[in-house]
């Protein structure tokens, strides 16, 4: 079989990449992920998920490396990861009763071929109409300072929500399993008879 590395420090990532039940390493891949003049959100994701895979290349050269990049949009603005309480309250409050869009790259680089396959998959949250003392304490519980949107759907973040759509909910937290899987197979990998 051949070995895997996740090209992410995110524990999240890494949660979700275990239930394959696929032995990998992982490694935090340091690129500069300064949005280019001109793209779009879903351009960003791909390009900065490929150049993830691809910054490892060297380091593991006989390897299939995983990049994801994962972004959120609310009213045609990518929001980024709040950082702070304050941010985080202002961000959930931008999106209360409004649909906000994440967009997940992903790509799979095998580093001894060169083959790189890629792929963008967007998720839409619908939230409900939130009041201020719901956010403040949600932000006080969950401490969502380090996630695109400021919230945690694989905890109580699920609550902030009316509706959720899109084709895998693993994208949501980071890396959609359904075409990373796919994408695996083409390889070779195949996590049904690992």
């Amino acid at each position: 079989m051949n070995k895997i590395v996740l090209a992410s420090s995110s524990p999240y990532r890494r949660a979700l990449l275990e239930k394959l039940k696929i032995p990998f390493d992982y490694l935090a891949p340091d690129i500069d992920e300064t949005p280019l003049a001109g793209e779009t959100a879903a351009q960003m994701v791909q390009r900065l998920a490929s150049a993830k895979a691809q910054a490892l290349a060297d380091r593991y050269p006989h390897h299939l490396i995983i990049g994801s990049d994962q972004c959120c949009v609310l009213a045609g603005q990518i929001t980024g990861k709040p950082l702070t309480e304050a941010n985080a309250i202002a961000q959930l409050t931008r999106a209360s009763g409004k649909a906000v869009t994440f967009y997940t790259g992903l790509a799979l680089l095998n580093s001894a071929s060169g083959r790189l396959q890629t792929c963008m998959e967007p998720f839409v949250v619908h939230f409900r109409t939130l009041e201020d003392a719901e956010i403040a304490g949600y932000v006080r519980l969950e401490q969502p300072l380090q996630c695109a949107g400021s919230f945690q759907c694989e905890g109580l973040g699920i609550a902030l929500f009316e509706a959720l759509e899109g084709r895998d909910p693993n994208t949501l937290i980071g890396l959609p399993l359904l075409a990373l899987a796919d994408m695996l197979r083409r390889e070779g990998v195949n996590p049904l008879r690992a």
